[in-house]
């Protein structure tokens, strides 16, 4: 049998920008895409803390630091200076997922990391 669990979290993203009219997806920069193991395409789910709203989107890498960018219609459920949470699944065999831990960063008002876990 297989479980799905969080693999990946950003918690507390600030979002830094947002394009309408860019073709979708979520920019984020590259630093933290590799502290919690986002890799490029990869599906994802946001929750904005700030408005409730929640979207799956896929991730793209942003070269400049700390940018997390809502792009194409997910431009539409958020602005800039919302928090937002994102996150990635993995499915698991039973088995595994006793021993698995997720990567975790909590960010600051900077977008910097303050706590990773994993």
């Amino acid at each position: 049998m297989l479980i799905t669990v969080l693999k990946s979290k950003l918690h507390n993203a600030v979002v830094t920008a947002g394009d309408v009219n860019y073709q979708g997806s979520l920019g984020v920069s590259r630093e933290l895409m590799d502290a919690v193991g986002f890799v490029p395409y990869e599906k994802i789910l946001i929750a904005n803390i700030t408005n409730g709203e929640r979207l799956e989107t896929y991730v793209i890498p942003e070269e400049k630091p700390g940018q997390i960018i809502l792009n194409g219609a997910a431009a539409h459920k958020g602005k800039i200076g919302d928090r937002v949470i994102v996150m990635s699944f993995a499915q698991l065999y039973a088995e595994e997922v006793e021993d698995f831990k997720p990567h975790v960063a909590v960010l600051n008002a900077k977008n910097e990391i303050v706590e990773l876990k994993s």
